[in-house]
């Protein structure tokens, strides 16, 4: 009887709980990309922000997007994803403006002269729309195409989660061959790891598709290499390695 009088109680709170779980699993995503994106409004300077965190980013949530038509997942996976392309595109708008602003007597560069040496280093955000919206289309068709196939859906599921999961490589790379990790927000990746470690529990516990807790799980294994990295860097410092100069990686900040 007891039990019976408190269903009124735990019912609720049940509910409230789970769309409290819903709701981070959508917003939560995003949330590390506020402080770098006021940041860059507030110094006018993109440059410790590289751009190919977006481009990963958005590819990655396009798949998905793509892959809820051949086999339908929780919807606040799928808004997550579609929260997180905007957000991407408000920071590509936001980079490039920056930098175009900051580049004195440069050559225009645009979408329509497809030159690699260029890729995804235009002047203007609406190349980047161009790019997406040619990408989506492509990919779209050939989805459309594709859907009767298990074999087809089953692997843009996992290419869609799998991009998402390497977006800490290269900075766990970068780290290596600097030999410090200077630069780079510990702040942030403590964000990339808290979040991580969020969404692959709530993968396992709703029963998302394996694709998803799998590559969960590498994303927390790279997100807590590199605060390894931190850590050994901090205690041992290396001697810098001589090499040239590269271009900042996806995640660096």
């Amino acid at each position: 009887m007891e039990a019976d009088g408190l269903e009124w109680l735990v019912v609720p709170m049940h509910q409230l709980v789970s769309w409290g779980a819903a709701g981070a699993m959508v917003f939560g995503g995003v949330v590390p990309y506020i402080p770098q994106y006021r940041d860059i409004k507030r110094t006018q300077n993109a440059e410790g922000f590289s751009t190919y965190v977006c481009l990963v980013l958005l590819v990655a949530n396009i798949l998905r997007i793509l892959f809820w038509f051949g086999r339908h997942f929780e919807s606040p996976l799928l808004w997550q994803s579609i929260i997180m392309i905007i957000t991407m595109l408000m920071m590509l708008k936001l980079c490039t403006e920056v930098r175009v602003s900051n580049e004195l007597n440069i050559k225009r560069r645009s979408f329509s002269d497809f030159d690699l040496n260029y890729f995804w280093h235009w002047s203007k955000f609406t190349d980047y729309v161009q790019c997406v919206l040619t990408f989506t289309g492509v990919t779209g068709y050939i989805t459309y195409l594709s859907l009767d196939s298990l074999l087809f859906v089953e692997t843009l599921g996992f290419l869609a989660v799998f991009t998402e999961a390497m977006l800490g490589v290269p900075q766990l790379y970068r780290n290596y061959q600097n030999r410090s990790t200077d630069g780079m927000s510990v702040k942030m990746v403590l964000m990339w790891t808290r979040g991580d470690t969020f969404k692959t529990v709530y993968f396992i516990l709703n029963q998302a598709p394996f694709q998803f807790s799998i590559c969960g799980l590498l994303q927390v294994f790279v997100d807590m290499a590199i605060l390894l990295q931190v850590y050994f860097y901090s205690y041992y410092p290396q001697k810098p390695a001589s090499h040239t100069a590269h271009p900042a990686s996806t995640k660096a900040l």
